[in-house]
């Protein structure tokens, strides 16, 4: 999303990205914290191929799903008509969103604001969350709990991350090394990708880290109240040994307007 900054265009090829990304395991997380109200209106930011978005939708849910990259919309779309699902599926950059509407719940899911790399492009997305999110209404965020131990050790390797085959028939192998860059944050990730046995392309995914502290302040500064911090999508309390930081935010001042409006649900 910026100059100097690189998402490998094979990362987002969208039989690829689907192969990799089969798991569901934060789908039941997102689900709890939906309104009981099903004439609510969702709003997923970075969608994808609609992972999430599908069995949301059908679950009678009215969801909007938003991606930056046109290949990942047309699975997501062809997915929703195969499910016989309406759903609005719009590619825009998060940074510069303007809908014209607000919502009764908006999640970033996946890991996606690692791909923020500045400041400026962290706070240009939650205003554009915050300019669309309804008094009252929840903003849902996961995304990583640096572990630069880890980081630091897989710089030394080049380790197998994924062999799988494709819907349309390709059998993939990734290998992964990373540098992390600590002026900037950036662990500068790169795919080695075979293809039916023959080494094709190395792939660029590199990714902002926020540090728990950091966030939180970014967040609060963005005009967001933290409701809840967990480490996992089982609600565990964050800690030090947390893989994920994931959170439940409302606008500020909205807090007890907030717990004012789940008390009467």
């Amino acid at each position: 999303m910026n100059i100097g900054y690189k998402v490998g265009e094979l990362i987002y090829d969208a039989n690829i990205y689907d192969g990799l990304n089969t798991f569901l395991f934060d789908l039941q997380f997102y689900k709890k914290w939906l309104p009981k109200n099903k004439e609510a209106e969702i709003l997923e930011l970075c969608c994808g191929t609609g992972r999430l978005t599908i069995p949301i939708a059908k679950d009678g849910y009215s969801i909007c799903g938003v991606d930056y990259t046109p290949s990942m919309l047309e699975q997501a779309k062809m997915k929703a008509i195969e499910a016989e699902l309406v759903i609005d599926f719009i590619e825009a950059d998060i940074r510069m969103l303007d809908l014209q509407e607000k919502f009764d719940l908006i999640f970033i899911p996946f890991n996606s604001i690692h791909h923020l790399y500045r400041n400026e492009d962290l706070f240009n997305a939650l205003g554009c969350v915050r300019n669309h999110l309804k008094v009252g209404g929840l903003f849902l965020l996961d995304c990583f709990n640096p572990n630069i131990q880890y980081i630091v050790e897989s710089e030394k390797v080049q380790a197998v991350i994924a062999e799988y085959t494709t819907d349309d028939g390709r059998d993939v192998l990734i290998k992964q090394t990373m540098r992390y860059e600590s002026t900037t944050q950036i662990n500068r990730i790169e795919w080695h990708y075979f293809i039916n046995g023959e080494f094709h392309s190395i792939q660029n995914l590199d990714m902002r880290m926020f540090f728990p502290q950091e966030l939180d302040s970014y967040l609060e500064r963005a005009g967001f109240d933290i409701i809840h911090k967990f480490g996992s999508f089982e609600e565990e309390a964050f800690n030090d040994n947390s893989e994920k930081q994931i959170y439940v935010l409302t606008l500020n001042d909205n807090k007890v307007l907030y717990e004012k409006i789940q008390n009467q649900r």
